[in-house]
Formats: C-alpha cells, structure tokens, sequence
C-alpha cells in the first residue's frame, strides 16, 4: 500500500485530491482485479496507522511557488526594513458575524438532530483587525460589505496618533488594491506600507487564527440573550484580546506561522 501512504489520488488519474476507502478499492481492483469490501478496505489502513481525520481546506489556485516566495524572500525582505525603520509589522485580516451563525457541535440524545433556535431578529455585522508578535492588538467593527473607502476609513483609525511606521500585511481582497486606497497609502508619505500575501494563502496570516479563536470560544459559545447586541458582545470579546498581549503572542507560535520574526 506505498502506492496510497504519501501519496494524492490525482496522481493516480482521480479527479478527487483525498483518500477516501471507496477510492483505495477502486485503485485496488485497477492494480489487482480484485474488488474487496470497505470494512477489508478500512482493516488494511487502519493496519498501515492511517485513521481518517477531517482534512484541511485548501485552494486549488494555491501558488506554491509564490508562497515559498514569501516565506524565503519576502517577507524577511519586509522584516529587514521594519528593522531599519524601527517599524512595528502588523497582519490584517476581516471577518464577518451573524448572531444566528452556529459553530461546532452540541450534544443531543443518539438519532436526534439539535435545533437550534434563532432569534427574530438576524443581527449581522463585520469587524477589520491587525495584529503584531509582540502582542499588540487593534480592531474595528463596521457594517456592510468592504469596499475601498471604508478600507480607507479603517486605515485611518489604524494610524491615528500611531508614531511609528507600519508595514501592513493584507490579503489580495479587490477593496484592499483600489485607487483610493493607494492614493491613501501615497498620502502618508511612508508612514503606512501594505504588502499584499500570496493568494489563497490565509495560512500565513496569524490574524486568521484570531478570527478563529473568536468565533470558536465567544459568540458562538454564548449566544445573545433577549435585548443583546450583537455588536456589543463582539465589541467585548475583541476588547479582552487587545487587554491580553501574552494571548496575543500566542497565535504566533501556530506552526503555519512560525517564519514570523520581527522581534
């Protein structure tokens, strides 16, 4: 079975990126003419020690010639002139939030699906934050869709009373690269710099991680009581991260972002 352990079934012609026991039987029966049941199937890899797991979600648009780019060349690129500058570096990322949203799973008696019910009211709202590894934190939270003045907005507030240079890394969003905003960024006369990720790369950006941790311990872990706002709850939770450097820190050390050095 060296020919499924470290291997994709596209390399086999299969037009599907993960093993699945129904695609080991088939490539077995092409291999062998035999065709074995999937309780066989599942019994010889769980002898190879492979379990099945929950895959990761990654874009086929993936660059890997562009990302080994930026882990190699560009960003330390980056980080060498926050040095000189004595420039703080911060990850920029948004995200959006639905008071009916569910995250997870819950608990409920054997063959009975939880419902969950939600409010009359569909409150909804969007938040922007940035983040640096030596634990600082900012956000803002704003309502509808980015486009590039409310990009330019968030970026004000960003830079209020800031007395160092920033070097801001986003990702290829449309809002992020409209005229506007260059001419903002041209405006600041090197105060502000974006720097743009590889595509289909949110791996690389801690700021991901944020996101994630938020919608998996806050909102979605508390729901909103009768007469509660949304935008208050986030606006609360994003508060105690900022309040919390040392957390912060800590969504540094996740291994997809460990290249991050500018301390």
């Amino acid at each position: 079975m060296r020919w499924v352990n470290g291997k994709n079934p596209m390399q086999y012609g299969f037009d599907f990126g993960l093993w699945t026991r129904n695609l080991v039987r088939e490539l077995v029966r092409q291999k062998f003419d035999v065709t074995l049941s999937l309780a066989s199937i599942g019994a010889m890899l769980a002898r190879l020690n492979l379990t099945p797991q929950k895959p990761l979600q990654r874009a086929y648009q993936r660059d890997p010639e562009a990302m080994e780019r930026w882990l190699r060349d560009t960003y330390p690129s980056i980080a060498r002139q926050a040095r000189e500058q004595k420039a703080d570096i911060f990850f920029w990322d948004e995200s959006g939030f639905r008071a009916d949203s569910v995250h997870g799973r819950a608990w409920a008696p054997r063959g009975e699906t939880p419902v969950v019910e939600r409010p009359g009211e569909r409150q909804s709202m969007s938040a922007a934050s940035a983040v640096n590894s030596k634990g600082a934190f900012w956000f803002a939270t704003y309502d509808g869709a980015l486009i590039g003045e409310l990009f330019v907005g968030l970026l004000k507030k960003l830079m209020f009373n800031r007395k160092k240079a920033v070097h801001l890394i986003v990702d290829g969003l449309p809002a992020h690269k409209k005229a506007v905003v260059k001419d903002y960024v041209a405006s600041t006369q090197g105060k502000l710099t974006l720097h743009f990720l590889p595509g289909y790369a949110p791996d690389l950006n801690p700021d991901e991680l944020v996101w994630s941790h938020v919608k998996r311990t806050g909102v979605a872990r508390r729901p909103l009581q009768k007469g509660e706002k949304l935008g208050s709850k986030i606006h609360e939770q994003l508060s105690q991260i900022r309040r919390d450097p040392s957390l912060v820190r800590s969504f540094f050390r996740h291994q997809s972002v460990r290249y991050i050095s500018d301390v």
